[in-house]
């Protein structure tokens, strides 16, 4: 299998594929820099790529491929991995339901997606229905919408087809170098399906001549594999073809100091790199410095939460939201809180102001004007209390949730939220709630046993504890 890798991950997965058979292609400089090992330039089957938050990675490509690549990549137990009902390259028919001031929201099925205006020719409607193409599938856990195109294309490596166009293109900075590849084209052997251009990447001017064919084969095969089963009728909302598969893989806390170890064996690497190149662009560059100068103890595996949080965030007086990750890959922000407090032990204290209406979960006490909700969060713990207080400072009742170990990055405080948690009431009872819950994800494989048995466990000392 032929993987590519791309993200503040890209070390550690590197040498996770190779050490399990698998060659790295389309290595970026650095990376052929540290490993002692033939990356080559052939069409991937594969990519690996950081996510935009930084908080895991998409897997895209055959589906076979992608199924590899993603039991590759279960790190440890807070590694979670879920299929795309959306993947990239999939084609759709599809009913527009909205319009937008960009683009317009259309209903494939499966999910929704987004139809810039800029990726279709002529005016697009609500109710309109149209044959689309993902360009961009999104994470479950996020807010965004996969991204759309009315273009059909097929991609392999630097060559891409184009339905409804014809001829060689090449995007190239060098002019001469493009008029090469264009000319050398005709002599790979290879020809276009009818009705489909060929578009060369950058990239392509530097391969040799195998890569060109295999890379040119594999899009051609694509091509033919969607062209046959497109049709001139527009059934929506249905799904027409999926050549590749599209899998999002969510790093926890422990998963990302794993990969520290994995990337220590290739580079000098700080204790918690993952964990703090996943907060920011400006916390990941700070890492580049500090690891770049050496300055940095390797023997320890203590990971500097607060001088981190000192110099990134949060610290009092900061907001951050609260994302509660499900084990079926929803994240469900529970509000923004102010930062009102840092313990010397790293403990951060938040304040939320509750809105009135309805009922706290487990504690059957009604939510009231006035009430606030303090929430203290610790790096990684696998649990966290918070305190519900009526405007007269009155307790309600304390809710404690069991978690994946609990991040606290510059914007959010993000976990996986694991079903069964503790309640103690206004009266001080306490009782052990939602393992019904868990029972059924474990069931479902959405949860693995040894991470379902870790918070059982967490759950029981929290029943003694409180």
């Amino acid at each position: 299998m032929n993987v590519r890798c791309r993200g503040i991950y890209t070390t550690a997965l590197t040498r996770r594929f190779l050490d399990a058979g698998h060659d790295v292609v389309a290595a970026s400089d650095p990376i052929r820099e540290r490993f002692d090992a033939d990356l080559g330039t052939d069409p991937h089957d594969v990519a690996v790529e950081t996510t935009d938050d930084r908080q895991g990675v998409g897997v895209a490509g055959d589906p076979d491929a992608v199924d590899e690549a993603v039991d590759r990549l279960h790190v440890t137990r807070d590694t979670f991995a879920w299929p795309s009902p959306v993947p990239r390259d999939a084609v759709f028919d599809a009913r527009v339901t909205e319009t937008l001031g960009s683009g317009a929201v259309c209903d494939l099925g499966t999910a929704d997606g987004f139809l810039p205006f800029g990726n279709v020719d002529g005016h697009v409607a609500e109710g309109d229905e149209l044959q689309v193409q993902v360009a961009e599938s999104a994470a479950p856990w996020t807010d965004r919408r996969a991204v759309l195109t009315a273009a059909v294309r097929a991609q392999a490596g630097p060559a891409t087809l184009v339905r409804g166009e014809s001829g060689i293109t090449v995007d190239a900075r060098d002019d001469d170098a493009a008029r090469e590849l264009a000319g050398m084209t005709d002599l790979l052997g290879i020809d276009s399906p009818d009705g489909w251009g060929l578009r060369w990447a950058d990239a392509a001017t530097d391969a040799d001549i195998n890569a060109l064919k295999s890379a040119l084969s594999t899009a051609v095969d694509r091509a033919e594999t969607v062209e046959s089963a497109l049709d001139s009728s527009v059934a929506p909302p249905r799904s027409v073809t999926a050549p590749a598969a599209t899998a999002w893989v969510w790093f926890g806390r422990e998963s990302r100091f794993v990969l520290d170890a994995d990337r220590r064996e290739v580079t000098t690497t700080m204790p918690g790199h993952h964990r703090v190149k996943a907060g920011s662009g400006a916390a990941s560059r700070a890492v580049d410095f500090v690891e770049a100068l050496h300055a940095v103890d390797s023997d320890t595996e203590d990971f500097p939460f607060v001088p981190v949080t000192d110099t990134f965030g949060p610290v009092a007086g900061d907001h951050v939201r609260l994302d509660h990750g499900k084990p079926d890959g929803r994240r469900i922000v529970l509000g923004r809180a102010e930062v009102t407090d840092r313990d010397p032990d790293g403990t951060l204290t938040l304040r939320r102001e509750m809105t009135p209406g309805g009922t706290y979960d487990a504690l059957g006490v009604a939510r009231t004007a006035g009430d606030v909700a303090i929430t203290k969060v610790r790096e990684g713990r696998w649990w966290y209390p918070t305190v519900y207080r009526g405007d007269d400072g009155e307790r309600k009742g304390t809710y404690v949730n069991v978690c994946t170990p609990v991040e606290a990055f510059p914007d959010a405080v993000r976990y996986v939220d694991l079903h069964v948690d503790v309640v103690k009431g206004p009266d001080g009872e306490v009782r052990r709630v939602d393992d019904d819950e868990l029972d059924a994800a474990v069931a479902a494989g959405r949860v693995s046993e040894p991470l379902a048995e870790k918070a059982r466990s967490v759950a029981s000392s929290l029943v003694e504890a409180i």
